[in-house]
């Protein structure tokens, strides 16, 4: 099954001094990449790493946009938390933008998640991407730059419809097939294995 996709979200969770040939293979496909997402500590973490702060700067040099990782719990987490961390991502590695994770499908995160965007777009974010990791509620669509329609193991993206959303494919065989990017990570953090694009 053929899934294509032009330009690709990449949610690097590897450290870039643990894992430097992985992010040099990112800063070389960035003709590929739409936004590869930054990941310090399960969000931006108790200091400024220059590690991140480096691969950010020859990413975006790079024409990649960078977005720093912001749990957002379902809409559980306060909304000045949030606002609060994307303003650290901004301070210490001038992302462009914010990739909220853990985000609801539903409309009834709607007002939370517009509040959210239009505090991210006030702190100069430029690119908002969604994951709730399946199909959302149209409006959604219109709140974000990208909207993750799909999250998770190749055994289940393999038989599935596609959609016009961005997939993030985890448990993957070399010989997958995906046209994107796939990691053979597994839960609970597959993101933390480098993966590799296939287009």
């Amino acid at each position: 099954m053929s899934h294509a996709i032009s330009r690709l979200l990449v949610p690097a969770y590897f450290h870039p001094a643990v894992e430097p040939a992985a992010w040099d293979a990112l800063v070389a496909a960035a003709p590929r990449l739409d936004a590869v997402v930054i990941n310090p500590d399960s969000g931006v973490g108790p200091a400024h790493d220059p590690a991140y702060a480096a691969v950010a700067e020859r990413l975006r040099a790079a024409g990649v946009r960078v977005l720093g990782y912001v749990d957002t719990d379902y809409a559980r987490r306060p909304h000045h938390a949030v606002v609060a961390e994307i303003a650290t991502y901004r301070d210490r590695y001038a992302v462009d933008g914010v990739f909220f994770d853990q985000t609801p499908a539903s409309a009834d995160g709607l007002p939370h998640y517009t509040r959210l965007a239009v505090a991210a777009r006030a702190l100069d974010a430029l690119c908002l991407a969604f994951n709730p990791g399946l199909p959302p509620d149209p409006a959604y669509h219109a709140l974000a730059d990208l909207v993750v329609t799909f999250e998770g193991p190749w055994s289940a993206y393999a038989h599935r419809t596609p959609d016009a959303g961005t997939h993030l494919v985890y448990a993957a065989p070399p010989d997958a097939g995906v046209h994107g990017y796939a990691t053979a990570g597994e839960l609970p953090n597959p993101w933390a294995v480098p993966g590799h694009l296939t287009l």
